[in-house]
């Protein structure tokens, strides 16, 4: 038999064009060790790296050439020393050919770090500094020399001011695309001179600012401006939105959810003047679905979302959006009140496109309006009936017969599902996400069902499933392999043998167990060992864990960026192991950890000073730390939250 391999018979350019159709990162790092020709595809073609640990950015920069997204993100440790010696080691070659640049949460980055990256990446056309804490007016100053960026986020930058919005403005005109989200600093003043500098804004996000109509009136004279987002603006009202009216020519989507001065009138202008809106979001700021505006709204016969939150709603009002709006593919419900069976059915007589529906808290809905959105909506891929009481395994069942595309069921306090309604969901075979918790009447054996028939599933929530033991567990680990994200908080029947079952979940990242009583550090050692790719782990309140699990935690877990002790029994040298240990770690909680000894606090944050940046610690020690302790979490970025 010939030895010779069927791999010999690709060229370059047909491997090239697979692995572009790899998006996901597991399958990536699978194809590198197929070959060393698939090794050194991915090595030569790789654009998107994401670092970790910045010990190796240096090396991965030099070492996959043709990257031109950097992502460091997720970084415990950004500041102007490490952009020097990314400079100085001779990586020109590597920056030059950077488009995009995740610096998010960067809080030691400051603006001479700034300005250098800047200057030595020509090329950049996104850049984004969203949460960075030490990001204020040099800085937005430093990063107006990339006049070549397209797009820009600064969300929650809480340190920039009209003034530093101002240099940007100026220096990158070229600008398409701006997210100043909970930059609480701008006013009016900033928001008119970026409408007179960067006239290309096709997308501007100024959620949670408290800018002024003023800033409504500069923002009509962008001709190019498609989406307009500007949740819970407390001082805009109904007025400034009519300066919207006349102006925008091309708006496509708005969302002004939150926005307590905003009612009806206001939105019935912004329709009024723009019939091709394709997405609205008035969540929140709607008492009723109004005559009026049920009468604007036959007018938008191109529109696709709209949200709706919290509105109390009629009969006439979906029968209207059933004969007019017949593109809709998402509607947004969660507490409108006056949603019955009758109005559900209207709407999907006409709304037969539908591919998200959320229903939360709507309490009226019972089984025959399920039924009607199994049988009208075939192409369904995401429901949501959080709080929906009044349903049973009879909706269930015709979901599962007629909605094959549903990725994302949200069933949590959904007190009538039971294991025979699971039975039902996962002839569903594509789901991805699936939501349970407080559903009480939900054992092993539903997980039993879901487990055979919905390999695809990436996110299970089990909150307070009191039904869920070890077996389940075993059978979630056998069926449901690609399993990211898994909440077993308060499920109390869980041992560590349920532990040792869920170590077999290899690319498992988040897990919340808090409250498991009955995990041991045995079982959260067999679990570390084996789930090395976990980032997220919530082990509030499980008390029968002592310091050999926390050591245990503390040697395998490196990939470890969030983490909840609070309530544990950890002691001072076990805590300060963790903490100076998990070189990845960013966000810790550490409340009423009555083992630990204020010393021990001090020296445990004193070990992960400068990768830390947010920590939760009892109020108390406000007043019983050093000063100096304080001071230095605080210089290098840390937020405490003190509870």
């Amino acid at each position: 038999m010939s030895s010779y391999s069927i791999l010999c018979v690709f060229t370059e350019d047909l491997l090239v064009k697979i692995y572009e159709k790899l998006t996901c990162d597991s399958d990536r790092s699978t194809w590198r060790l197929v070959c060393t020709d698939f090794q050194r595809i991915d090595l030569l073609y790789r654009r998107t790296l994401r670092v970790l640990r910045v010990e190796f950015l240096f090396t991965l920069l030099h070492k996959f050439t043709c990257v031109d997204n950097l992502d460091l993100s997720l970084c415990p440790r950004i500041d102007d020393v490490i952009v020097s010696l990314l400079v100085g080691r001779e990586s020109q070659g590597c920056l030059w050919k950077l488009k995009t640049l995740n610096l998010s949460r960067a809080a030691g980055l400051r603006w001479p770090g700034m300005e250098i990256l800047m200057r030595e990446c020509p090329a950049l056309e996104c850049v984004d500094v969203s949460f960075s804490c030490g990001f204020g007016d040099r800085e937005a100053a430093a990063l107006s020399f990339a006049g070549g960026l397209k797009e820009l986020r600064m969300d929650k930058c809480l340190g920039v001011t009209d003034v530093g919005l101002a240099k940007i403005a100026v220096g990158c005109g070229r600008l398409e695309r701006l997210s100043l989200k909970w930059c609480m600093e701008i006013s009016d003043l900033g928001i008119d001179l970026l409408c007179k500098k960067c006239l290309n804004l096709s997308y501007l996000d100024m959620s949670y600012l408290k800018v002024t109509n003023q800033s409504l009136r500069s923002i009509a004279t962008l001709s190019k401006l498609e989406v307009l987002a500007m949740v819970g603006c407390p001082l805009v009202d109904n007025l400034g939105l009519q300066f919207l009216e006349n102006g925008i020519p091309l708006l496509q989507e708005i969302d002004l959810s939150r926005c307590d001065r905003v009612s009806s009138p206001g939105l019935i202008s912004v329709i009024r003047g723009h019939r091709g809106l394709v997405r609205i979001n008035a969540g929140y700021i709607l008492s009723e679905l109004s005559p009026t505006l049920v009468q604007c709204m036959k007018e938008l016969v191109n529109l696709k979302t709209i949200i709706i939150d919290g509105a109390l709603v009629s009969e006439i009002g979906f029968c209207t959006m059933s004969s007019y709006c017949k593109s809709l593919i998402e509607i947004g419900l969660t507490k409108c009140m006056g949603v019955t069976n009758v109005g559900i059915v209207q709407l999907l007589s006409g709304c037969v496109n539908l591919r998200i529906l959320n229903l939360t808290c709507c309490r009226s809905t019972t089984d025959a309006a399920i039924s009607a959105v199994a049988y009208s909506c075939r192409n369904l891929v995401c429901l949501k009936l959080e709080s929906c009481n009044m349903i049973t395994e009879k909706s269930l069942e015709q979901l599962g017969k007629s909605c094959s595309l549903l990725e994302e069921l949200d069933l949590t306090d959904c007190c009538g599902v039971s294991d025979r309604g699971l039975e039902y969901v996962s002839k569903c075979s594509r789901l991805l996400c699936l939501k349970l918790g407080l559903c009480t009447n939900v054992s092993n054996k539903g997980l039993l069902h879901m487990s055979t028939n919905c390999s695809m599933l990436l996110e299970l929530d089990l909150y307070r499933c009191k039904g869920i033991a070890d077996d389940g567990l075993a059978a979630l680990a056998s069926g449901c392999k690609k399993l990211k994200k898994l909440n077993l908080s308060y499920c109390d029947k869980v041992t560590d043998i349920g532990m040792v079952y869920i170590s077999h979940m290899g690319v498992l990242s988040d897990l919340e167990m808090r409250g498991l009583t009955e995990i041991s550090s045995a079982g959260l050692t067999e679990l570390a060992a084996r789930c090395k790719s976990l980032t997220t782990l919530d082990l509030k309140h499980c008390k029968k864990i002592n310091d050999l699990g926390f050591l245990a935690l503390a040697y395998y877990l490196q990939n470890l960026r969030q983490v909840n002790l609070s309530y544990c029994t950890v002691s001072d040298m076990a805590l300060c192991m963790v903490m100076g240990s998990l070189r990845s770690l960013q966000d810790a909680k550490l409340v009423h950890l009555c083992n630990v000894s204020v010393e021990g606090f001090e020296l445990a944050l004193r070990a992960c000073c400068g990768r830390i940046k947010k920590v939760k610690l009892v109020a108390a020690l406000r007043f019983i730390f050093s000063s100096e302790i304080i001071e230095l979490l605080h210089a290098s970025g840390c937020r405490i939250r003190w509870d």
